[in-house]
């Protein structure tokens, strides 16, 4: 394991790196990332960091969960080859003043719209870590579809010779998008928060039946209603590049929805129209 720069550094091979972000607390969704990075680079490096830019006013940034002694076991049985897990004064020493910002609706809408700077701190924390690690492909899960799109664009503005893999959402029997969030909800929570899914599905399956955009996003918020307890922000079906509002279907059309309950934030997406 490598807590500073300096250690990562005299650790890493010179090419050949596959690269997992994260922020810790690893469930089954990390360790599809890690297999996939397995699968395509000969060195493997996750790193774990909980980054406090990413997070606004309000927002869960101390009791995020962490156990990084449970996760290095994790990493150890999946066979990463490097874990780097900085702390805060590591990755933003005094005097820290840059900021990444991917400007344009990509960060404006949604999750944009919902968290005022939370994809400036994203993009910061990641073009960070691509300066340190320098690796050739680096893997993001597509249930935060969003940060996926984002990630993308800047790699692609700021010519990091890297590619950005996209791995699908892992989920549990029922449907719930795994999250390190989970952990917030009751037994009788947990039951509810499949509404996110199954609102998704009952999307997608309106779309497969021939019916337009509109009827479809009824649909969708028909079954979001069957739990009043979930508060959401948005529920859409978006371009799947843009992420602009789509008034028809598109080929790759994705659904996606957020919302609150009392405990947790949650999100989760799906595309809806093949």
């Amino acid at each position: 394991m490598a807590h500073t720069v300096a250690e990562l550094r005299q650790a890493l091979p010179r090419e050949g790196v596959g690269f997992v972000p994260t922020m810790g607390y690893l469930h089954r969704g990390h360790l599809a990332l890690v297999e996939r990075a397995r699968k395509e680079n000969p060195f493997v490096v996750v790193s774990i960091f909980v980054n406090p830019l990413q997070f606004g006013p309000g927002e869960d940034y101390h009791r995020y969960p962490r156990d990084l002694e449970r996760d290095q076991a994790l990493l150890e049985e999946a066979g990463v080859d490097l874990l780097f897990a900085p702390s805060v004064e590591e990755m933003y020493p005094a005097g820290y003043s840059t900021r990444v910002s991917v400007e344009g609706p990509l960060t404006a809408l949604w999750e944009g719209a919902v968290r005022p700077g939370h994809f400036q701190g994203v993009a910061t924390v990641v073009a960070r870590l691509f300066l340190l690690v320098r690796p050739d492909r680096a893997y993001f899960g597509e249930k935060d579809y969003q940060q996926l799109l984002v990630i993308r664009k800047m790699v692609r503005d700021m010519g990091f010779p890297l590619e950005v893999v996209g791995v699908p959402t892992v989920r549990e029997e029922d449907g719930l998008a795994l999250s390190s969030r989970n952990v917030y909800l009751s037994p009788e929570r947990r039951k509810e928060a499949t509404v996110l899914y199954r609102a998704l599905q009952a999307m997608r399956e309106a779309a497969l039946k021939g019916e337009g955009v509109a009827e479809a996003l009824r649909r969708g918020e028909e079954v979001l209603k069957e739990v009043p307890q979930f508060q959401p922000d948005y529920l859409a079906i978006v371009h799947p590049e843009t992420l602009l509002p789509l008034s028809r279907f598109v080929p790759g059309a994705r659904g996606i929805v957020a919302g609150r309950f009392p405990e947790v934030r949650l999100i989760d997406n799906l595309e809806v129209y093949p």
